[in-house]
């Protein structure tokens, strides 16, 4: 019997240098008996020969969309926005059973070529939990920028420069506490943080890097549902001087902050990293923004009238700061279930979650009852 073939694509979002699996997990996944064809990457934080040495076959860069059917093509964030029917499974961070914006135009693509989307937001470990392979990098990552713009303060009017990844952990960390120590000597004390979401993988690694950059565990205030459960908005969060928001939002919930909180007079908050990147969705427990930020551009101001501007990190694809380690960390959580794609179909129900999606999806009756005519809009 042929081998299950596992494409693994190279990522088009800017400054993205992770791989969905590194070349380790490659090896283990060609000795679980699957054929891995990697493309081409010039920008991925592990060179092409690794994988080729680990037993793959290199591709030319963005091949995936001609290959055989029957291949299962492997990334990490988004698929082009070209229009084109997808024809392949794919296995990435769609985030599309949550309705974001234009959840309905990527799905109907799936819907017209006969492909599938497994999301990797939705992986569950055996107990039912979600493994969020990517979780911990990202509260960790947010952390250190949250940590990093609040000492950048000392320079008024200047927001937090452009970043770039780091090569391993212990450089992120010494430029983190270089900042940090510069803000605490220059305002001669040492900032109060409140997590969001703090016993999740993500919020996990926001209070680890929070822990061990030098920030006194009384500082930290680990907030979990039951602290949220009541509604807000909290004036806890308004007088800590960094909010890290690393919920998951299953279910409405009422704003953390809101514009109206951030001019009161208590209000000591002037850094947000919303790690989760909720844009869009009417629970959004964040409601002041609307705009992601960059690794170029990493902040933007919420003008307030008095007290100073509050600044809002929302990048979405954080674990890039350090993309080895995340890449490593996201393999290695993965890869006991992409053993299993061969069988995906009946898979930790991710095969569900996309059929109940697809369903929702307007009909072609539909389309013509309301006139619309969009290739590609709706099926």
């Amino acid at each position: 019997m042929a081998s299950t073939v596992l494409h693994i694509r190279s990522e088009t979002k800017p400054l993205e240098r992770r791989s969905v699996v590194s070349p380790a997990g490659v090896k283990t996944l060609i000795e679980a008996g699957y054929r891995v064809d990697v493309e081409r990457s010039p920008d991925r934080c592990f060179p092409d020969s690794d994988f080729e040495d680990a037993g793959a076959t290199l591709v030319a860069e963005d091949s995936w969309p001609n290959v055989p059917t029957d291949h299962i093509i492997l990334g990490l964030k988004e698929l082009p926005e070209d229009g084109f029917p997808l024809k392949h499974a794919h296995v990435y961070f769609g985030h599309d059973y949550k309705n974001p914006a234009g959840w309905q135009k990527l799905l109907s693509r799936f819907r017209i070529g006969g492909g599938a989307l497994l999301d990797l937001e939705f992986f569950q470990e055996p107990g039912g939990r979600l493994l969020a392979p990517s979780g911990y990098h990202a509260g960790y990552a947010g952390a250190a920028l949250a940590l990093k713009a609040w000492g950048h303060q000392i320079i008024p009017g200047d927001p937090l420069p452009s970043v770039t990844s780091y090569r391993n952990d212990e450089t992120l960390m010494k430029d983190v506490q270089r900042s940090l120590f510069a803000g605490i000597k220059y305002l001669n004390r040492i900032p109060k943080v409140i997590v969001f979401g703090a016993r999740g993988h993500c919020g996990t690694g926001a209070v680890d890097l929070c822990i061990l950059a030098g920030i006194p565990a009384a500082n930290i205030l680990q907030w979990n549902r039951a602290e949220t459960e009541n509604g807000g908005p909290f004036r806890e969060a308004i007088e800590s001087d960094i909010l890290i928001n690393c919920t998951y939002l299953d279910r409405p919930t009422p704003p953390f902050i809101d514009l109206p909180s951030l001019k009161s007079p208590y209000r000591k908050l002037s850094i947000i990293c919303d790690v989760s990147c909720d844009l869009g969705d009417p629970n959004n427990p964040l409601p002041i923004y609307s705009d992601h930020t960059t690794f170029e551009k990493p902040t933007i101001d919420i003008p307030i009238s008095n007290g100073g501007p509050v600044r809002v990190i929302s990048i979405d694809h954080l674990p890039n700061l350090i993309p080895r380690q995340a890449t490593e960390a996201c393999s290695r959580s993965i890869i006991p279930m992409l053993k299993q794609l061969n069988t995906w179909k009946a898979w930790y129900n991710i095969d569900r979650l996309f059929l109940e999606k697809i369903a929702l999806l307007p009909t072609m009756k539909d389309r013509l009852d309301k006139g619309i005519n969009q290739i590609g809009m709706f099926v």
